[in-house]
């Protein structure tokens, strides 16, 4: 099993990487397909050409929950954290094309305890970066973050 990193083990200023991720017109009609929204500029190669793109472009919230998707496959918050508390300064600051590697980058920026014994309130910055370093999107978000279970090994 992977090492978690437990509210002891989250030091601020500390980041991690995940491995990259192509996107595929496949992610781009299935999410359209989950969500139902279908806009033209991730449907309509015509439309998202004319509209100043390459071509489709991934939608927006996507690239944001593929943080989420990239996390989750690091393996090492998969038992320690509980809960998602919400995201704050959301900047999405490029288009994301199908073809196109990303990967996440997620830097551990705060802790603190909270009023509940066993856990804490800890944010994380998650930035989803494309292969050469250009920045898709980012944005805060703050969890619960449990305490290291007494005979757990540290990370």
């Amino acid at each position: 099993m992977t090492d978690q990193i437990w509210y002891e083990d989250f030091i601020p200023g500390a980041a991690l990487t995940s491995a990259l991720r192509r996107i595929t017109v496949a992610d781009i009609d299935g999410y359209a397909a989950l969500t139902g929204e279908h806009h033209p500029v991730h449907m309509d190669e015509d439309f998202a050409r004319a509209a100043g793109f390459q071509g489709r472009i991934a939608h927006g919230l996507f690239s944001l929950a593929l943080i989420e998707g990239l996390k989750s496959q690091l393996g090492v918050f998969e038992r320690s954290v509980t809960a998602s508390l919400g995201w704050t300064d959301i900047k999405f600051s490029a288009p994301l094309y199908p073809g196109e590697d990303v990967y996440l980058r997620l830097e551990l920026v705060e802790k603190r305890m909270a009023s509940k014994p066993g856990r804490g309130l800890a944010t994380e910055r998650g930035i989803l970066l494309k292969a050469d370093g250009t920045e898709v999107v980012s944005g805060d978000h703050l969890i619960f973050l449990l305490c290291r279970p007494e005979g757990e090994a540290q990370a």
